[in-house]
């Protein structure tokens, strides 16, 4: 023990008796105190709604500081990545923890690209949806069906099982999401190429037909790789701690994916950029957005700016920098004169950013708000905004996967509760009631 530095305890004290809880120091953020052995010692539990003040895991691959603005990928900030680097090379640096040379890099993107297809049997999965049904019904049906599929990459406590299950994952996923695109709107599926990049090959899926030939941009290819990039792990979010939560019952990776797929589902968490688009559409003409902002400012109207401010990030968002210089290309490309949803969404953004009610409020324009506008401005439908989240993100799930199946201190999740309900009581015969 270090005498010069001795560890650091914080005092409980409860009904005159004192209890030293060790303090555990981050290599960045603020202390935790460690509550583990409280119930023990202590007989209480602590009370954490949304465990907003509770550190559930120690993890090595994503830290956030909303205070500063800050986004760091295994100490890598998040603009640097998003503008130097690419999707793929992010992947693997979240799944390897350092950036892969080249010959690394080469392998792992050939590795990943012959994965893509899926097994031929899963198109009935397709088939056995009904038309109309939203795409994250379809992925979260699809991605848990696959580990019906691939018995030789189910087993957790084998090293090379993993690590084909987090490959075929982040391979198949856009297969998968575009697979459920081209089901949703009567559209034959369409194969991946292996002769194009992992984002021109999702857009060519998407938006290919055997009837033409499709050519994918290298703007949109690249905007299309910036949003893979920028959603690509954020800490401990709802999603990923659901997909931790399952993983630690020892479920296989497949049904572990499929459950952060149905956490992200919810609006709440992976329908920010669809519900901005749907306010854009509100709002209507570009004329009408004073009224919205006076709306916006008015403290007793529930109308909120979609797309405005983040619940995290509470000075800027690091990842809307580069997702602004992505929207501008590709605007620029397509152009907003035949869609008033896109005339309205840059001059929002234009009225916002000069006033001072919303830089004194920090309201900045986030991730979420460019990220529709791009996709919009590509042709997808709102319904594949979270889907195409769903894709980005399973990364930096599978990374926290990982990363907790070889965590020693690994317990099946087990949260406790702050019980209001009735106390012991006989049962009454029906009859007597």
């Amino acid at each position: 023990m270090d005498m010069a530095n001795p560890p650091k305890t914080a005092t409980l004290s409860i009904d005159g008796e004192s209890y030293d809880l060790p303090i555990m120091s981050p290599t960045d953020g603020p202390d935790v105190v460690d509550i583990r052995k409280l119930y023990a010692q202590a007989g209480v539990f602590t009370y954490d709604p949304g465990f907003t003040s509770t550190a559930a895991c120690e993890s090595a691959i994503t830290f956030i500081d909303g205070d500063k603005g800050v986004l760091l990928h295994r100490g890598y900030p998040i603009d640097q990545l998003a503008a130097q680097s690419h999707y793929l090379e992010v992947c693997y640096l979240l799944l390897y923890g350092e950036l892969p040379s080249p010959a690394e890099l080469e392998d792992f993107e050939n590795r990943v690209t012959m994965h893509t297809m899926i097994h031929e049997q899963m198109h009935n999965f397709f088939r056995g949806f009904r038309r109309d049904a939203h795409p994250m019904a379809t992925m979260v049906g699809v991605i848990g069906a696959m580990s019906a599929f691939y018995h030789d990459s189910t087993d957790i406590n084998d090293a090379w099982q993993r690590e084909v299950a987090s490959i075929r994952l982040i391979a198949k996923m856009p297969t998968i999401a575009a697979m459920a695109y081209k089901y949703s709107i009567g559209q034959p599926f369409v194969y991946p190429r292996n002769d194009l990049d992992y984002a021109a090959n999702f857009l060519h899926m998407c938006f290919s037909v055997p009837a033409q030939d499709y050519k994918v941009d290298p703007i949109l290819s690249r905007a299309m790789d910036r949003i893979f990039t920028l959603h690509a792990d954020h800490e401990q979010n709802a999603s990923t701690s659901t997909v931790r939560l399952a993983s630690s019952s020892g479920a296989n990776p497949f049904a572990c994916i499929a459950a952060g797929i149905a956490c992200l589902w919810g609006p709440a968490h992976g329908g920010a950029n669809q519900a901005c688009l749907e306010m854009l559409r509100e709002i209507g003409t570009v004329d009408r957005i004073p009224e919205f902002i006076a709306r916006a400012k008015d403290k007793n109207d529930p109308f909120r700016l979609m797309g405005f401010g983040h619940r995290v990030y509470k000075n800027h968002d690091p990842r809307a920098t580069v997702m602004k210089e992505s929207a501008d290309e590709v605007l620029e490309l397509l152009g907003v004169d035949n869609n008033p949803t896109l005339q309205v969404a840059k001059e929002l953004e234009k009225q916002a950013l000069a006033d001072p009610y919303f830089a004194e409020k920090k309201l900045f324009p986030n991730v979420d708000f460019y990220s529709g506008i791009i996709l919009e401005a590509m042709g997808f439908p709102t319904s594949m905004f979270t889907p195409i989240f769903a894709l980005s993100r399973t990364v930096g799930w599978i990374s926290q996967w990982k990363e907790q199946l070889s965590d020693p201190a690994l317990k099946i999740g087990r949260p406790r509760q702050l019980y209001t309900g009735e106390v012991a009581r006989d049962y009454v015969e029906v009859s007597k009631r």
